[in-house]
């Protein structure tokens, strides 16, 4: 007899059983854009609709996904609104570059994120957790963790990308990260209908001041490295910010190009994760059997410590619950193209699904991770589903945190093995738990985050 107690069921909008009128719609998707959407957007294998008097096609059959983003790419580019949110803050950035400057970037980029250099990372990402946890005295003190997880995974990139050479970072960090993404990384009315970009975004205008931060910042953090690599080029480090100087030339990136995305990495390269691990110790701490797993997983392989780049493997209960984590709270909630031309599809079934040009295809981990048709008990965390003797039973394109295809996040590794080496070092010495204040709601603006935060107490084990 089975003897595992229920899941839980972590905090989210339910679907909507009657469509929104067009003002509710707008409201909803400018306030968050999660409780729009209504039950067949977590039911049906795909809807060709209209979607604010615009063909839109909601994908979430994994063989229709795929077409979109691996089998015929070529036919499709970035979203027209999906720019319209993110290209005022970060431009020609990895994220929202297209063309030959997305492949430049990508190129310049590649270097950095191979394997042997990620793995390279694994004992910065060790140390500077450590460094952090020190700040934890354990005695049950209350701490906001969506907001220090945002201050861990800072200090982890700029240890690991950056070298710890940062210039001017010395403000609240995560404060800052929040107010950017609560004024420039929302969906303004004007984006919804779709107004020239030149047309000032009034719910923008406040996050201008703290843009030009970021930027500032960047700005000190190219000079600085210049100046090192004048003077000394053989004592820079290897390490993503010198890759990126030393691709800008006629053929590589423009100066422009090389800020773009860095403040790509700054301001958005590290959000995803911080939020998957703030989302993670939150679902955890309200699973009580799932969190002595992966605590007894992590006890027992750290008894004995193995090098840092071998706890992804070591780790697969650990590594499971950030995963179903990221599925019930993806990081990037929602996947954005259109259509160049006409195309059609012939579905494993028979039925052909047409997609005409110009129409918007949807792909939303926030509903294809919580599909009736996909996913068992679909609202529940169950880690288990990630369990290396389970995995094989996820298709590809059903689980989509990272996206897919060419433009798949070239993070991905690096994230993954930053987030086992966080809780690997948090969860062996603390323990986190909810309070009676603890009550998130998930809200998109740019990433899945915690509205009300995630605080909790932290407790010596």
């Amino acid at each position: 007899m089975d003897a595992r107690p229920e899941p839980f069921v972590p905090p989210a909008p339910k679907p909507r059983t009657v469509p929104p009128t067009m003002w509710e719609l707008i409201r909803t998707i400018t306030r968050n854009p999660l409780e729009v959407w209504g039950e067949p957007s977590y039911t049906e294998p795909w809807i060709l609709t209209r979607f604010l008097n615009e063909r839109t096609l909601i994908a979430n059959h994994p063989r229709l996904i795929r077409h979109v983003l691996v089998d015929n790419q070529k036919n499709y580019r970035l979203a027209t609104i999906r720019q319209l949110i993110l290209r005022p803050i970060l431009r020609d950035g990895l994220l929202t570059a297209e063309g030959n400057v997305w492949k430049r970037s990508r190129k310049a980029m590649a270097p950095v994120f191979t394997p042997r250099h990620i793995n390279g990372f694994a004992d910065s990402m060790l140390a500077t957790t450590e460094h952090f946890a020190e700040r934890y005295a354990g005695k049950g003190e209350e701490h906001e963790i969506a907001a220090e997880m945002t201050e861990l995974t800072f200090d982890i990139l700029a240890e690991t990308l950056f070298s710890g050479d940062i210039e001017g970072a010395d403000f609240d960090f995560a404060d800052e990260v929040n107010r950017l993404l609560h004024t420039m990384g929302r969906v303004d009315p004007l984006d919804l209908v779709k107004a020239p970009s030149w047309v000032p975004r009034l719910t923008r205008i406040r996050g201008a001041k703290v843009l030009d931060l970021f930027r500032g910042i960047v700005d000190k953090t190219v000079a600085a490295r210049r100046d090192r690599m004048a003077r000394d080029p053989d004592a820079v480090p290897e390490d993503f910010l010198t890759l990126l100087l030393r691709a800008e030339g006629p053929q590589g990136l423009s100066s422009d190009e090389i800020n773009d995305n860095i403040i790509t990495f700054i301001g958005a390269g590290h959000e995803t994760t911080a939020r998957a691990l703030g989302w993670t110790l939150f679902c955890l701490a309200n699973a009580p059997h799932e969190r002595v797993l992966v605590e007894e997983e992590i006890d027992a392989v750290l008894a004995a410590p193995p090098p840092p780049v071998q706890w992804l493997e070591r780790m697969p209960k650990t590594r499971a619950a950030f995963e179903e984590a990221m599925r019930l709270y993806p990081p990037a909630p929602s996947i954005n193209r259109a259509a160049i031309a006409d195309d059609r599809l012939e579905m494993p079934d028979g039925r052909v699904v047409d997609i005409p040009k110009d129409v918007t295809v949807l792909m939303m981990p926030w509903t294809l991770h919580r599909h009736r048709l996909l996913w068992d008990r679909p609202d529940a965390f169950m880690p288990s589903r990630f369990w290396p003797e389970n995995r094989e039973r996820i298709d590809r394109f059903q689980y989509l945190p990272f996206g897919a295809g060419p433009r798949i996040c070239i993070g991905a590794s690096f994230a993954l093995q930053e987030a086992v080496i966080a809780l690997g070092v948090l969860m062996r010495r603390f323990r986190f738990d909810v309070t009676e204040k603890t009550n998130p709601w998930p809200v998109q603006k740019l990433t899945t985050q915690p509205q009300g935060g995630l605080p909790m107490t932290v407790t010596a084990r």
